[in-house]
């Protein structure tokens, strides 16, 4: 039977932390916490780069350092061989976000080839991942999905989309390294998961290498899952299924409302959990078919995950279950599973401080709506800070009796 007490283990969650650092993501951790401070830091932020403030330095030493590796793949190798020591793998992830123009589609492709070549033989990094937004323009991805007609551009323009996830599929195929798909806005969703189902069928016949994300706040996706399964049973091809729960709920619902359809989201937070279960446990009831990437900071549905291994006889580290968390965030469930010796990798978000501007504000804004989360991060950094607290007292007890 799986304990519920894995992840209480501070001293090993947070034992390749500093005390300054440690220090550091309490700071972080207790500005998050208050969503008007993540409004006003974050309209700050833009205004300081719109007017070309000298900012970058006080980004990269706060919320850059907590949720980035670097801003080169060399600059994140430390942090990634320094987890790995402790069994928890890396992914490398350019997170450089809102572009538009062809030319810079063309260079962050060019960007992510580089990276599945880089990481070719690293065992320390498993997996490779891209944006579909980051190689295609949005609106290009929303007129697929809607089954509108294209203009004689747009066409030529989703033509080069297409040859660009292709591109990036078969360099993975070629270097046996597995490529994560990233999932958006549902308006735009449809037409990548054609395409990446697509590539699926090409390049997953022997082993999964390419696996596409279903965000499991979505009510359709654990039907659209059970379809996909079937398909790929049909044709030949396995499925690479990372599921998590989703990241543009508000955003979601307010369009659903002022555009006056049914909301794709699931109607609270229960039913997502309800959902995000339901899809895990497929997953694993159909590992000949299925390998999944269980991106949760959820320990309820970690531990189901532990469970259902554990239950089906399924050992620790079968390459077809994966488990992740993002850099800087839930070192208490990333690192106890790696020590427990279960396949777990963190995602390593990298790239220009300024660039990265617009992922690091998502993910502070996306941690203000999560409940609970944040407060259940600080009081494990607490209680880790306590434990060194009282190491040193005790140290300091014993000294002074040796002396």
């Amino acid at each position: 039977m799986i304990t519920r007490k894995i992840f209480n283990d501070t001293e090993i969650a947070f034992r390749l932390k500093s005390d300054s650092e440690l220090d550091r993501a309490i700071f972080m951790f207790e500005a998050i916490d208050r969503p008007f401070m993540v409004k006003a830091g974050t309209g700050l932020t833009k205004l300081a780069l719109n007017m070309h403030l000298p900012v970058e330095t006080l980004i990269k030493k706060t919320i850059f350092n907590q949720f980035c590796g670097g801003e080169t793949e060399q600059d994140c190798m430390p942090v990634i061989k320094k987890m790995y020591s402790k069994n928890l793998h890396g992914i490398l992830d350019y997170s450089v976000e809102g572009k538009e123009k062809e030319s810079e589609f063309d260079k962050a492709i060019e960007k992510k080839v580089n990276i599945v070549k880089f990481i070719k033989d690293k065992e320390e990094i498993p997996f490779a991942v891209f944006k579909p937004t980051g190689i295609g323009r949005f609106e290009i991805w929303q007129k697929v999905s809607a089954n509108a007609s294209l203009t004689v551009e747009e066409g030529e323009e989703w033509r080069r989309i297409r040859n660009r996830v292709n591109k990036i599929c078969e360099e993975a195929y070629k270097n046996d390294v597995r490529l994560l798909a990233d999932g958006e806005e549902s308006w735009m969703q449809a037409a990548a998961d054609d395409l990446m189902e697509e590539m699926m069928f090409k390049y997953n016949r022997e082993k999964v290498i390419i696996f596409n994300t279903l965000q499991c706040y979505r009510w359709d996706r654990i039907q659209y899952l059970k379809d996909l399964h079937s398909r790929a049973k049909e044709q030949g091809f396995k499925v690479g299924a990372k599921i998590v729960r989703g990241a543009y709920m508000e955003k979601e619902n307010a369009r659903a409302k002022k555009m006056n359809y049914l909301s794709p989201i699931c109607e609270n937070k229960e039913a997502t959990d309800v959902n995000f279960n339901g899809a895990l446990t497929y997953c694993l009831a159909h590992l000949e078919d299925i390998s999944v990437f269980i991106g949760t900071h959820n320990e309820v549905s970690n531990y189901l995950a532990l469970q259902i291994m554990e239950d089906k006889g399924i050992e620790k580290d079968d390459d077809r279950v994966w488990f992740s968390q993002l850099y800087g965030m839930s070192e208490h469930i990333s690192y106890n599973l790696a020590e427990k010796g279960y396949n777990t990798v963190k995602l390593v978000p990298f790239g220009p401080v300024r660039e990265v501007v617009p992922y690091l504000i998502r993910r502070a804004e996306e941690n203000t709506s999560v409940k609970g989360q944040t407060g259940r991060e600080l009081a494990l950094l607490y209680e880790e800070r306590k434990r060194r607290s009282g190491e040193i007292m005790k140290s300091n007890r014993e000294q002074e009796l040796v002396s």
